[in-house]
């Protein structure tokens, strides 16, 4: 067949979100992927002691205040949350679980739990996955949080509405280079100091001479507090020197 005329065919599948392709793919849901791994990388990991979150802001200006770039979120004191792609869609989305993790905190008088927060997030990207005049939303995030009872759980929710529960995952550009190197180091039995300290030093290692502490943020969630905390650089210095 002619390339050009492969070209212009493609084309005409590309235009709508609710159009398939004859090969079964919606190339509008590919191209959010692809947005994603363009995005700075994050990653995330379930320890024997909570859930621990790295990301890379990527400043791209030395004027840039490093501190006001959103990278890390808060859903609820337990459940925490990072995302690679178009941070502007994952704010939405953290807002909207925002206000569910409210809502069920004073029609229940208890914590949501994460799967809850994680279904109707997907919800959303899915209903976006084939509606006429939407656009996918083009993040990736990774959520996760300690439970009531204890349990340490981890989602990585896709562009397209799919998600996966991990014992640890990577998002973004670094998927490709860190992902194998997470599986050959990562332990279920690590504390959350070591998943800081093996996380950093991943990161580290991808970013290399751009790698600096004022690019990074990290946040952990342990059983004992079940409570969202960020770590200061000064912090993060302690645990990679």
């Amino acid at each position: 067949m002619n390339p050009n005329k492969q070209m212009m065919d493609k084309m005409g599948y590309d235009r709508s979100i609710t159009m398939f392709s004859p090969d079964g793919r919606l190339l509008q849901v590919e191209y959010a992927k692809k947005t994603v791994k363009q995005g700075p990388t994050a990653l995330a990991m379930v320890c024997k002691d909570g859930v621990v979150f790295i990301a890379d802001k990527r400043i791209s200006s030395k004027l840039m205040v490093s501190e006001a770039i959103e990278k890390m979120f808060r859903i609820d004191d337990h459940i925490g949350a990072t995302a690679a792609g178009i941070i502007s869609d994952a704010r939405v989305l953290v807002d909207r679980s925002q206000l569910k993790a409210q809502q069920h905190a004073v029609t229940y008088d208890s914590k949501i739990d994460i799967i809850s927060v994680v279904k109707d997030m997907c919800d959303l990207k899915q209903i976006c996955t084939q509606s006429a005049g939407l656009r996918p939303f083009g993040v990736s995030m990774l959520v996760g949080g300690v439970e009531e009872d204890g349990t340490i759980k981890l989602f990585l929710t896709e562009p397209y509405g799919l998600y996966f529960q991990h014992y640890a995952a990577v998002i973004g550009e670094g998927e490709p280079e860190l992902t194998p190197e997470l599986e050959k180091k990562y332990k279920p039995g690590m504390s959350i100091d070591e998943g800081f300290k093996l996380g950093l030093g991943m990161m580290k290692g991808f970013l290399k001479s751009d790698f600096n502490f004022d690019r990074m943020v990290a946040a952990f969630i342990d059983v004992k507090d079940k409570r969202y905390t960020k770590l200061s650089n000064d912090e993060m210095k302690k645990l990679i020197k």
